[in-house]
């Protein structure tokens, strides 16, 4: 980063581009995967408060967080192989703030099909944590329309609206970034979303996730 602001000629080999976009994918992917993670606590602490306990104990917990990590860790490795085959024999420059897997491909002079469907593939597989994200919110926001006081349904909205404000951030930006046709694709634009992903929203993670904290 110290690099990337006050050096006047920013450059970084092919391996090193590499690396650093497997780290990318793989703190985002985690990020994502432990969002519905996230989602189904609130599920359950809503929707099945009874059996909170049985259903969120330690082992469930460490399991899904081990979880998330093991499919983020295998997105990666998963996208970075297929990457270490292509070749770099044309422009070198890359318009953007860091190393990303759809500006990479571009640079590419080498056929980059295989790669296109890994892409295609990384996106359906978010697109299934968003439709669990949003069908688990389906049934939260039915089971708190059926509390019968406004104060509680304030009081439950309260429990999972930090995370919907984090989860709306994250998956509009990260899903029209990746699937937005080239047409409407300029270094201005691809520039903000990268930053309201990659730094914006994980800065404002610790205030949103406090909002119903009181000493906060």
């Amino acid at each position: 980063m110290l690099i990337n602001f006050l050096a006047e000629h920013k450059t970084i080999s092919v391996n090193g581009c590499i690396a650093q976009m497997f780290f990318i994918i793989l703190s985002g992917s985690e990020k994502l995967f432990i969002l519905s993670a996230i989602t189904y606590d609130h599920y359950v602490a809503i929707c099945d408060p009874l059996n909170y306990m049985e259903k969120m104990r330690k082992e469930i917990c460490v399991q899904l967080a081990s979880g998330t990590w093991a499919m983020g860790l295998f997105h990666a490795l998963l996208t970075t192989v297929f990457t270490l085959k292509l070749h770099f024999c044309g422009p070198n420059q890359i318009s953007h703030f860091s190393c990303e897997f759809p500006h990479l491909l571009q640079l590419s002079c080498t056929e980059t099909l295989t790669n296109q469907v890994v892409l295609l593939t990384s996106t359906m597989i978010f697109g299934s944590s968003f439709l669990f994200t949003l069908i688990s919110y389906i049934h939260v926001i039915t089971t708190i329309l059926k509390v019968r006081s406004a104060e509680g349904r304030h009081k439950t909205f309260s429990t999972c609206s930090s995370h919907l404000i984090v989860v709306g951030l994250l998956y509009m930006t990260v899903f029209f970034q990746y699937t937005k046709p080239r047409s409407v694709s300029s270094l201005l634009l691809d520039e903000i979303l990268s930053l309201q992903y990659s730094i914006l929203t994980p800065m404002l993670n610790p205030i949103t996730h406090s909002l119903k904290n009181r000493e906060v």
